[in-house]
């Protein structure tokens, strides 16, 4: 037999009252009946019926299972590769605070949508890193989110074929290769769209190939927005102010590819919501099934049998001292 709790303070204190109480109760019946010179053996026959209630109170509180039973246990799950922009243009503040500081405060509420998934993140600008291999650990996930910075990576422009081709290779590595369930699989690119890559479609068409849903996320908004370095607006060689926009077109392109969806943030919507829903829908892929020894809380058996007694003791009366 297992219990739902130890005994502890709450049952020891329980206990202690009881046992207080009949003390001092016998005490007095005694010198009573001592004084009337009558039996009081009756006496032991309420601390007996009472004791016998008041235990199982007791037990019913600790919770008593038995009654094993095996269940089947299924862990089903999806792997979500992030791949995410950290190119110059992503520290525009045309979503305020910056494009980079939104979204890495969505990001972490994608990892919060999908605690029972793998998630993994690629950060990206010309070349392509591994920042954290897929994994559960939440905790893991959300330090490396909060630790990402345009300088991480090289700022000489953006390629999506680089994390693109990573992420495919890192979900078929960590899965035993493309024989497991591809539909299980997600990418998310996360950028401001502005790709000057060479091998993004030769690229995209191998991830349609295996299958693997790819969900773009687009930020920033069609005016576009400005770029600080240090306490001034950053320049280009012609000294007139850089002005990075959104441009969607490639993103909508590779989403409709691989058939995916596209999403944007921009100064007046916010599709992380949409995405967060449209990947749940997706069917996650069996990674184990066990049979485990279950037992249910039967707590309830005692408390009803105990407030039968208790109800028979307020009923039935015994002299417990008769003159």
């Amino acid at each position: 037999m297992l219990w739902y709790r130890n005994l502890g303070i709450t049952e020891i204190v329980f206990i202690a009252a009881f046992a207080a109480f009949y003390v001092f109760y016998f005490i007095r019946i005694i010198r009573i009946a001592k004084q009337l010179n009558t039996p009081y053996g009756n006496v032991f026959i309420k601390l007996f019926f009472r004791t016998i209630y008041f235990a199982l109170f007791i037990v019913a509180l600790l919770g008593p299972s038995f009654g094993g039973s095996k269940k089947e246990v299924k862990s089903v799950g999806k792997d979500i590769m992030m791949c995410v922009d950290l190119s110059k243009s992503m520290d525009a503040f045309d979503i305020q605070p910056t494009r980079l500081q939104k979204i890495k405060f969505e990001m972490k509420k994608i990892v919060s949508a999908f605690s029972s998934d793998r998630i993994g993140i690629i950060i990206f600008s010309s070349e392509a890193f591994m920042q954290c291999p897929l994994t559960y650990d939440q905790n893991a996930l959300n330090l490396f989110i909060e630790t990402m910075n345009s300088g991480l990576v090289p700022s000489s422009g953006t390629d999506f074929g680089p994390p693109l081709r990573m992420a495919l290779s890192k979900l078929e590595d960590d899965t035993g290769g493309p024989s497991s369930q591809a539909k299980s699989k997600v990418i998310i690119l996360i950028s401001d769209g502005e790709d000057f890559g060479d091998e993004t479609e030769e690229v995209a068409r191998e991830i349609e190939k295996r299958d693997i849903k790819l969900f773009t996320l687009g930020v920033g908004t069609e005016k576009g927005g400005n770029i600080y370095s240090g306490n001034s607006l950053k320049t280009n060689r012609q000294g007139l102010i850089v002005n990075t926009k959104l441009n969607p077109k490639q993103l909508k392109s590779l989403a409709s590819q691989t058939g995916g969806q596209y999403f944007e943030i921009n100064e007046s919507k916010n599709d992380v919501s949409r995405l967060i829903n449209t990947i749940s829908k997706i069917e996650g892929e069996l990674r184990d099934a066990r049979f485990i020894d279950v037992t249910a809380n039967k707590y309830f058996y005692f408390l009803a049998l105990a407030a039968l007694l208790l109800v028979i003791d307020i009923l039935v009366n015994i002299t417990t001292v008769r003159i």
